[in-house]
């Protein structure tokens, strides 16, 4: 909402600029300059919060990197799951609470292209014969930290390897949330 409000105080001071000039005062042109630097400040404070958090988020998960995966586990304590590693990193590092389900995360976030991903988007496949039934953490560079399997710990993997990429099924952005919506596989 907040970012809302600035980007239609910038569209205000943008529309303010183009009417023609001999309607406006000295004072005037002053005014919507120093507002607009403002605003151009308050949008590279944003892109920079997200930023880092996204950071702190990626940094994060790579902490507990050799964590034991355990079904239905979601600390450190008693290992992760692929959702519990998710949802454990996004409350810990953004203080947002994803639901528990994989597929219950997919449905709370918004497709992202795979040209689009950034790292702190996350990831899901198709492991268990069902779409979005695996999710990990994207970091960049075509790479992904997840919990991924009984017997396995906590590690990074490739998505251009053979595995992942046939079962891959799209990406999702948390921060572009907007509640729960369809769920479409290929995405």
């Amino acid at each position: 909402m907040r970012f809302l409000v600035l980007l239609a105080s910038v569209l205000l001071v943008a529309a303010a600029h183009a009417a023609p000039h001999q309607d406006r005062t000295d004072d005037t042109d002053r005014a919507l300059n120093d507002n607009n630097k403002g605003l151009i400040g308050q949008l590279d404070q944003v892109r920079q919060s997200v930023t880092d958090r996204t950071s702190e988020l990626v940094v994060s998960a790579i902490g507990f990197l050799g964590v034991p995966y355990r079904r239905g586990g979601n600390t450190v304590e008693t290992g992760f799951d692929c959702s519990g590693f998710v949802r454990a990193m996004y409350n810990q590092t953004v203080g947002m609470m994803l639901p528990r389900r994989a597929e219950e995360q997919a449905r709370a976030t918004e497709p992202v292209a795979r040209a689009d991903m950034k790292p702190g988007d996350l990831v899901f496949f198709n492991t268990m014969r069902r779409a979005f039934s695996h999710v990990g953490i994207y970091i960049g560079e075509g790479k992904f930290i997840h919990a991924p399997r009984t017997g396995a710990e906590v590690r990074v993997e490739d998505m251009t390897g053979s595995y992942w990429a046939r079962r891959f099924n799209g990406a999702r952005r948390v921060e572009a949330a907007q509640g729960p919506g369809p769920v479409s596989a290929g995405e």
